[in-house]
């Protein structure tokens, strides 16, 4: 159990049968009454984000949650096999628990987060950056690069990202998994 006021960004609790993370917080002193915390809580499981205020010495069941690298390698239907990179067995995973999983390629060292006490995987993060060669592109024209125009391009995975005008087939790009959005050329 913790106390309302030790909720941080990151901090894993468990509320109404449901995990939730802690996304964002604030300690607010009102002039007239009690303190309390604002909070915003995504549920691990759906992914929806919920506001909600705690009295300050309220307690809350919290969740011991562990982060480790695991390896990409291949996809079974819906589920996608990662493999422990500590202790090499091979766990599924689905799609819906991996963020910016349209980014994922085979071999790729993601980190999994999973509840401590039952085991139980709660989510899988790709790095925020990664770095995907373009397969296609329509060609871009020379000097066109004074506007900020963006065009489609296919990465290696078959997401589809919107690039500038230079970029063409066979460039490798910076990509943030969060967003879906390009970064820049990759060196």
């Amino acid at each position: 159990m913790i106390n309302a006021q030790d909720i941080k960004n990151g901090t894993c609790i468990r509320m109404d049968g449901k995990l939730y993370f802690c996304i964002e917080f604030l300690h607010v002193k009102p002039g007239k009454g009690n303190t309390f915390m604002r909070t915003k809580l995504k549920d691990v499981v759906n992914g929806y984000v919920l506001e909600r205020r705690f009295n300050i010495g309220e307690k809350l069941e919290d969740v011991r949650v562990e982060r480790r690298p695991y390896q990409f390698l291949y996809k079974e239907g819906n589920d996608y096999i990662f493999m422990n990179q500590e202790t090499f067995e091979q766990h599924p995973i689905a799609h819906d628990l991996i963020t910016g999983v349209d980014f994922l390629k085979e071999e790729m060292v993601v980190e999994v987060v999973s509840d401590a006490s039952t085991e139980t995987i709660l989510y899988a993060e790709l790095p925020v950056k990664v770095e995907l060669e373009v397969t296609y592109t329509e060609p871009g024209l020379k000097g066109d690069t004074a506007t900020n125009t963006l065009k489609p391009a296919t990465v290696e995975t078959g997401a589809t990202v919107r690039v500038p005008l230079f970029i063409n087939t066979g460039e490798k790009i910076r990509v943030d998994t969060r967003t879906g959005e390009y970064i820049e050329r990759a060196k």
